[in-house]
């Protein structure tokens, strides 16, 4: 049984919580939430562990601002002996609408500077990401705004059930084929979440 690596995408520091570029650290709190996971601060990040249907799931939070991810990937996916097929990616992306999910075995940074930094790093694109949509509603030259931007009254009502879903997903990833888990991840409907 092989261990798992999952690693929310962000930037540390208060000015960043809950805005959008940083869906992958909310979605790492909500999974240790769920798994009574305790982070601990250590070398190039927060990294916790713990144990799902006999597996050892570790859990990462780079601490070297989004630009730099894949530094913080490397390092612990060295460390730690686990392959890239093993490793799961969550980020935000603009080019995916608000209240959809993508999740893929592999694929290009889609220009999106932390998952273009893994790439140079790994020098590997087959790695598993999920990209949680965000939306692209921003006037022209406003593209950092937005990304950097809290979430709207309207996203927040629905935010909670994407993230819940991104965690169930990360479940079935541990200990299912990714195939399987990427039909369960990109089913994601929001007009079926808002009526439960």
């Amino acid at each position: 049984m092989k261990n798992k690596l999952i690693v929310g995408l962000g930037n540390p520091g208060i000015e960043y919580d809950m805005t959008r570029h940083n869906i992958g650290f909310e979605v790492i709190d909500y999974l240790c939430i769920r798994h009574k996971c305790k982070l601990e601060e250590d070398r190039l990040g927060w990294i916790g562990h713990y144990s799902f249907k006999g597996r050892t799931v570790y859990v990462l939070r780079p601490n070297t601002y989004m630009n730099l991810s894949g530094k913080a990937l490397l390092y612990w996916a060295n460390k730690l002996k686990i392959d890239l097929d093993n490793i799961m990616v969550i980020t935000d992306d603009l080019n995916i609408d608000y209240g959809k999910l993508r999740l893929k075995s592999k694929g290009s940074s889609g220009g999106h500077n932390g998952l273009t930094d893994i790439q140079q790093m790994l020098q590997s694109t087959n790695y598993p990401r999920l990209r949680f949509g965000i939306g692209s509603s921003y006037p022209k030259g406003r593209q950092v705004d937005f990304v950097l931007g809290t979430w709207t009254d309207q996203e927040q009502k629905h935010l909670q059930d994407l993230i819940i879903h991104c965690i169930d997903g990360i479940d079935k990833f541990v200990t299912e084929p990714i195939d399987r888990c990427m039909m369960f991840v990109n089913s994601f409907k929001l007009e079926e979440s808002s009526n439960k």
